[in-house]
């Protein structure tokens, strides 16, 4: 199945440029696109992997049982990926349903901030200071990451619609949020993720199915 491709920033329609990978934004000028599936999919999987060259893409281990991907996304000129994401759904005894997206790009990317919707591209000034929220471990480091909460700019009830942490893993920005705000309370120190094509026969076992994540028609 094809990948739907838009701005990594913003739901606005893009235009092609000439015969190469970038894309026209009305809201940001030139970008590199963001391919999304429609329907997420081991198929769409293998592609996102193809698209998105040394960036990894993370998976948080083990995948609980009743739980899957829904989404997924990669942010590349189909010869360097710049970014990478992936949505998990599942449901908790005290949030119901509840969806969590990892995304990890390079520095000026804006697609963690479009998924966390906070002033972007990148996290602020303010950021990764004082004690971390939490940390975890990624792809086997034995060094774990931490990760500090996001303030965001709310209208009051969206206060309760997401939490957001970052930090910096293997000199890329690390994002995690978590829909509704309140499911975050699940993320414990040690949590950890690993990159999908380090699976090996495991990644054909991974579980997809669910709605996309609410990213995607975001303003």
């Amino acid at each position: 199945m094809a990948l739907a491709v838009g701005c990594p920033r913003c739901a606005t329609p893009v235009a092609s440029i000439g015969t190469g990978g970038s894309k026209s934004c009305p809201e940001h000028g030139v970008v590199t696109p963001v391919w999304r599936s429609d329907l997420a999919s081991y198929e769409d999987l293998v592609q996102v992997l193809s698209l998105a060259g040394d960036v990894p893409t993370y998976v948080p281990w083990p995948v609980e049982s009743g739980w899957s991907i829904a989404d997924l996304a990669v942010v590349s000129d189909e010869a360097k990926g710049s970014a990478t994401l992936l949505t998990l759904t599942g449901v908790t005894p005290d949030d119901g349903p509840v969806e969590m997206t990892v995304v990890a790009e390079e520095a000026g990317v804006g697609l963690g901030a479009r998924c966390a919707r906070t002033e972007g591209p990148d996290p602020g000034i303010d950021a990764c200071t004082g004690p971390p929220t939490t940390k975890v471990r990624v792809a086997g480091q034995r060094q774990l990451v931490p990760l500090w909460p996001i303030t965001q700019w709310t209208n009051g009830a969206e206060e309760w619609e997401r939490s957001v942490v970052v930090g910096e893993a293997a000199g890329r920005w690390l994002w995690l949020v978590f829909r509704p705000a309140t499911a975050m309370l699940m993320l414990q120190d040690g949590w950890h993720l690993r990159q999908v094509d380090d699976l090996g026969v495991q990644m054909v076992e991974l579980p997809f199915g669910g709605p996309g994540g609410t990213w995607w028609n975001a303003p």
